[in-house]
């Protein structure tokens, strides 16, 4: 090796000592040191204020150069009271009074945390109390919502513990006639202004401005956000989403569980637009920003102090920079109320929301269950009774699809009437499969038989149905709406129960450990078994005795499962089973099949011996 050749050699190897050498004691630990500073501030940012949306903007930067941002000092810790009253006692407040609305928007923070709607009570009688949404905080099952700015950092320019003031009179009260303005001055020479306005219904128009009297300009982000303190009791049941909810752009619909919530911690969704909060069976609340502007979305759960919490916040994506001198302002909406269908779509129209009628959870097949819900609606018009409206609504349906329904039964009267030849091939081939197979098809053939046209009728209704269903359930007319005799509430369960003779027994059988869930079961729901029994028995017992066994006891089973399902379902089923029975006979009937129900039912019940299948 020459000397050149030698040299260059240690050159390079020189070369990589220098820049791993600079990589690990220089770099490295220059990098490490930056994102170590970045995660403490990001901590400290989010234990400002835990689970408000982040403030990135659209293109990544935070506030422009040259601007500062006031930040609020920190925020107390939660009050704890003895009750929702002691609650509302605590700090001076804001009166609200519409046709539909009833509360209060608290000073301390200026947050609308009380609030309870007027059209609707807890139970049937009219003297129960009317439904309250929003309670403070520090209360069980506290929900509020509040609007502010926040800095690049996240830190809130105002502290939820300021205490703000009313411009004008002092007892101004926020109606549908007059908004009311809340005012803080934050002694540094911004001044912040909030005013609310709402309309006849559960809309709030939250316009937020900023007045800057300082020696810079001030840039600074919106941000509205829901607080739920304490998981919510919901049904979980599968035609009906209760939780976490929002549409969010080109995200669409984004829909979560509180259980779902716990296990992710944090969804972000940044640079979209939309709305988000929270939906009940029957109410819901939603912060909505201004359509078309762009927003950082975030769902969170958190767990101050061994309590569960969840948060749906909005920040604007994009800063709003308040020169000296200047005032600028930030318009979004609040819905806290009723689900009514009339009104949701009216915002979705006039204030362009997008998709807000979403706050519905109309199910997989909503091109199908808005009309019924529109249908369900108009029949009520007619008859006054949302459970006769219902009665109709199945009959109609059942009228349309009469033609797929005789098919399907036609195809079942064929097959029963080939059923003994079909037995004696079964016999003469048994060890012949395939023999047996082509002796079928020929006899499927001669007699112009589809085994599969009896099966398609059926798959087509079951999406009708099930939207119809899903009507019952979810519909808010149906809360409190009376049927006849005992049905006084079409969404509550039947209130008999066999298992106190009906009312004689005073004693309660639901609080049983372990069984106790099954221990409510009224006429109606015997009523739904006794007519899905009786429709069963339209066909001849299965001659395989485990068939049999289930054929018997799916009746039971249905019954104890429907036995606290709302009396509307229960008697929507029942009409169906009834009305099902009927255009089988009918169908069957007409089609030359013998329909023995009246032996069917003495062979099921034992009283009969079974028929022998009679051989070719």
């Amino acid at each position: 090796m020459n000397e050149t050749n030698r040299n260059m050699i240690l050159a390079v190897v020189l070369s990589v000592a220098v820049l791993f050498g600079w990589q690990f004691f220089i770099a490295g630990p220059q990098q490490q040191r930056a994102q170590q500073a970045a995660q403490l501030a990001a901590e400290q940012a989010a234990a400002a204020n835990p689970g408000l949306a982040t403030t990135t903007t659209a293109n990544g930067t935070t506030a422009p150069a040259g601007t500062t941002a006031a930040t609020a000092p920190a925020t107390s810790g939660t009050q704890v009271f003895a009750d929702r009253p002691a609650a509302i006692a605590a700090s001076p407040r804001v009166q609200i009074e519409t046709a539909a609305l009833k509360g209060s928007i608290n000073l301390t923070g200026a947050r609308l945390d009380d609030l309870e709607l007027k059209n609707y009570r807890e139970t049937t009688n009219p003297e129960s109390p009317i439904i309250t949404l929003l309670t403070p905080s520090g209360v069980p099952n506290g929900y509020y919502i509040e609007q502010g700015w926040t800095t690049a950092a996240g830190q809130l320019a105002a502290p939820q513990d300021a205490k703000w003031a009313v411009e004008g009179a002092a007892d101004a009260k926020l109606t549908e006639a007059s908004p009311v303005t809340l005012k803080w001055d934050n002694g540094a020479g911004l001044i912040f202004r909030r005013t609310f306005a709402v309309d006849a219904h559960y809309l709030f128009t939250v316009t937020q401005s900023v007045e800057n009297q300082s020696a810079a300009d001030v840039s600074l982000f919106p941000y509205s956000r829901i607080v739920r303190e304490g998981t919510p009791k919901v049904q979980n049941f599968f035609v009906q989403h209760e939780g976490p909810v929002g549409i969010l752009g080109s995200n669409n619909q984004v829909s979560k569980k509180y259980t779902d919530l716990q296990g992710d911690k944090q969804i972000k969704l940044e640079n979209t637009t939309g709305w988000l909060g929270f939906t009940d069976k029957y109410w819901a609340t939603a912060v909505v920003a201004t359509p078309g502007e762009l927003i950082n979305a975030q769902f969170t759960y958190l767990k101050p102090n061994s309590l569960d919490e969840y948060q749906t916040s909005f920040v604007g994506a994009t800063p709003v920079t308040i020169a000296k001198g200047a005032t600028a302002q930030d318009i979004s909406y609040v819905f806290a109320g009723a689900k009514e269908e009339a009104v949701l779509a009216s915002y979705e129209t006039e204030k362009k929301f997008d998709r807000f009628d979403l706050l519905i959870d109309w199910g997989w097949f909503f091109f199908i269950t808005k009309p019924m819900f529109f249908l369900l609606k108009f029949l009520y018009g007619f008859l006054g009774n949302f459970g006769l409206a219902m009665l109709a609504m199945t009959v109609i349906v059942k009228a349309l699809f009469f033609p797929l329904a005789s098919r399907s039964y036609a195809s079942m009267a064929a097959m029963r009437r080939v059923q003994p030849e079909m037995k004696a091939m079964q016999e003469r081939f048994k060890d012949d499969r395939a023999a047996q197979q082509q002796a079928m098809m020929e006899l499927y053939k001669r007699e112009k038989i589809n085994p599969l046209s009896g099966c398609w009728p059926v798959l087509i209704q079951i999406p009708v149905f099930f939207s119809l269903y899903t009507v019952i359930f979810i519909s808010l007319d149906m809360r409190h709406a009376p049927f006849f005799g005992w049905i006084q509430d079409l969404a509550a369960q039947d209130p008999t129960n066999i298992f106190t003779l009906f009312g004689l027994i005073p004693w309660d059988p639901t609080a049983l450990p372990l069984v106790g869930g099954l221990a409510h079961l009224g006429v109606w729901p015997l009523i739904m078994g006794a007519t899905m029994w009786v429709q069963m028995r339209l066909n001849p017992p299965p001659p395989d005795p485990a068939q049999a066994m289930i054929f018997n006891w799916m009746p039971v089973i249905f019954t104890f499962m429907l036995g606290t399902f709302p009396a509307g379902l229960v008697i929507y089923w029942s009409w169906n089973n009834f009305l099902s029975i009927c255009q089988q006979y009918f169908i069957m009937a007409r089609h030359g099949a013998k329909v023995d129900l009246f032996g069917n039912i003495l062979t099921s019940l034992g009283l009969r011996k079974a028929p022998k299948a009679s051989s070719t």
